[in-house]
């Protein structure tokens, strides 16, 4: 089995797309930034490319290392919350990593469309939704009732 052109392009972007997330994760001051997510992209990718090449003909193969792929990043996203007071922390960035992993998955089976829509797809709501949380908790604190008043 000999490494293909489709094979360094899949890796490389899924780094590029890994990348896109990363750097919008890092310039939140994340705890999963720039590194963590073009690692995690570029090991999904290059797991699903060695399942694909060493699964022959065999689907099962190839569908047994994916399950195992998406296995180990729930252990990572796992340990990105915590739990304290406040209440739960780490959820987004949990599924990022998640979701991160998936693109990379994307790339390394040849579903390039796919992983650009889906990175896309993740910025928009990365950014786009964090203005509209902002949005909605300024309007929660003001429909807040005064509890001082009596």
């Amino acid at each position: 089995m000999e490494v293909e052109l489709i094979d360094i392009l899949a890796v490389v972007l899924a780094a590029a797309f890994g990348s896109v997330i990363g750097i919008e994760r890092e310039l939140r001051r994340k705890a999963a930034g720039l590194r963590t997510n073009v690692l995690i992209c570029v090991g999904a990718a290059v797991f699903t490319i060695i399942s694909r090449k060493m699964g022959g003909a065999g689907e099962q193969s190839v569908t047994r290392i994916a399950a195992q792929v998406v296995t180990g990043v729930g252990f990572l996203g796992a340990g990105a919350i915590v739990r304290d007071r406040a209440g739960v922390l780490g959820l987004t960035t949990a599924a990022t990593i998640w979701l991160v992993a998936s693109i990379g998955m994307a790339c390394g089976a040849g579903f390039f469309k796919l992983a650009s829509a889906t990175t896309a797809l993740a910025i928009l709501v990365l950014i786009g939704l964090s203005k509209v949380e902002t949005a909605i908790k300024r309007w929660r604190s003001k429909k807040q009732p005064d509890n001082n008043v009596q």
